[in-house]
């Protein structure tokens, strides 16, 4: 089981990292890619599959030597909850530093007015899931270190 769990952990942990490296090359380029958003869901699934995993390991009765394995393992999932949550008050965080009220302010925009409304919002929205494809990737790594306790 020590094994998987080192397999699973180092294949989040890389994709996490590419997903954050490119999340913040988009950010930085302002550059609003669909593609982007499956390197995202990737990256949850990683985080989703590295926590059943130390499932497993719990059900199996292997024990850690450190609480941390567990830290480590189960913490990207809830990091990946917390990312959507910013991700989803990203919009309104826009709106309201811009002084809107909502989409029938923004339709009263003129095209780039509200082309630039909206390539904001993607790029706050792009930030924060690489910021926490980083921190993914961070623990994901992590439990590879704490692996070799089991």
């Amino acid at each position: 089981m020590s094994s998987v769990a080192l397999v699973v952990s180092l294949v989040v942990g890389v994709v996490a990292l590419a997903s954050g490296a490119w999340g913040a090359l988009l950010w930085w380029r302002f550059d609003a890619r669909g593609s982007y958003w499956i390197a995202v869901r990737t990256t949850q699934v990683g985080a989703l599959a590295l926590a059943v995993t130390a499932g497993v390991v719990w059900v199996s009765g292997e024990e850690p030597t450190s609480w941390l394995f567990w830290l480590y393992s189960l913490m990207p999932v809830a990091i990946s909850l917390v990312a959507e949550q910013l991700r989803l008050i990203a919009a309104e965080q826009v709106l309201e530093r811009r002084g809107l009220d909502g989409a029938a302010d923004v339709a009263l925009l003129d095209d780039a007015g509200q082309r630039g409304v909206v390539r904001e919002i993607v790029r706050r929205e792009i930030g924060v899931m690489a910021s926490a494809a980083f921190v993914i990737a961070f623990l994901a790594l992590r439990v590879t270190v704490e692996r070799g306790g089991l």
